[in-house]
């Protein structure tokens, strides 16, 4: 089996088309198998928005293959996301998702690790994540700890 080939940079403006995209194929895919229709209806239209401060904010990262397609995508910030507040020493994991057709290659792995370097690099104490069910198996594989 061939190496993938990507490089992972923070993300640009004019990456906002692409990470919707990856979005909107990654969550209806990868959640179903945790999520009743019912559910998955509702919160897919709210959660696979690319939202642009949030891309270009200089800690969101994307995870770019060879041939430009934007395969993975998240990042970290000091605003957390339930209550807009800035956070000193806290950061927050922020919209991750990888390709289905990229999972298990190491995509998100690879921009987690990057996100947990910088967040040191920048004097962090922890790092936070609200999380999918789908997720929570790869979070807890990164360190993180189901809370409630």
């Amino acid at each position: 089996m061939e190496s993938l080939a990507y490089t992972v940079r923070a993300g640009r403006a004019d990456d906002v088309g692409a990470v919707d995209t990856l979005l909107q194929r990654a969550y209806p895919r990868l959640l179903r198998k945790d999520y009743k229709p019912s559910v998955l209806v509702t919160a897919i239209p709210l959660i696979s928005r690319a939202q642009p401060a949030l891309i270009t904010c200089g800690t969101y990262y994307v995870a770019e293959a060879a041939e430009g397609q934007i395969i993975g995508a998240g990042g970290w910030t000091l605003r957390n996301p339930s209550t807009g507040h800035l956070e000193r020493l806290v950061g927050n994991i922020r919209h991750f998702a990888t390709d289905p057709d990229y999972v298990r290659q190491g995509v998100a792995q690879r921009l987690m690790r990057r996100c947990l370097l910088d967040a040191g690099d920048a004097g962090l104490e922890a790092l936070h994540c609200y999380s999918t069910l789908t997720a929570v198996p790869f979070y807890r594989s990164q360190g993180f700890e189901v809370l409630s």
